[in-house]
C-alpha cells in the first residue's frame, strides 16, 4: 500500500520544515489585501508560520511575512496572529 504525500512547508520564523496543516497561512490575496488564512485554501501569495509564540516574533522582529509578501502588513494581522495563537493555547 502506498503511503500518503504530505505537502511539507517551511515557517518563516524558524525555517524549519514541517507539514503544512500543522502550520498558520498568512495570505496576500490577488487584491492586495493581507489575511489570515485558516483553511489553506485560499487564493494568492501564501506564507507560513508555525503556531508558536517565539516563532511570531522572531517573524515580526526580522519583518520576514512583510519581505516575503512584498507588502506592508497591518498591526491587526499581527493582532489576528497572536489571537489564534492564544485560542490553541499554544
Amino acid at each position: 500500500m502506498r503511503k500518503k504525500h504530505v505537502p511539507m512547508r517551511t515557517c518563516v520564523g524558524c525555517r524549519s520544515s514541517m507539514p503544512k496543516r500543522d502550520l498558520i497561512r498568512v495570505v496576500r490575496d490577488p487584491e492586495g489585501q493581507v489575511e489570515l488564512d485558516l483553511t489553506g485554501k485560499r487564493s494568492g501569495r501564501g506564507v507560513y508560520i508555525c503556531p508558536s509564540e517565539e516563532c511570531l516574533q522572531k517573524a515580526v522582529k526580522a519583518r520576514q511575512i512583510e519581505r516575503a509578501l512584498g507588502t506592508a502588513i497591518n498591526e491587526d494581522i499581527f493582532a489576528g496572529l497572536k489571537r489564534v495563537l492564544d485560542e490553541q493555547g499554544l
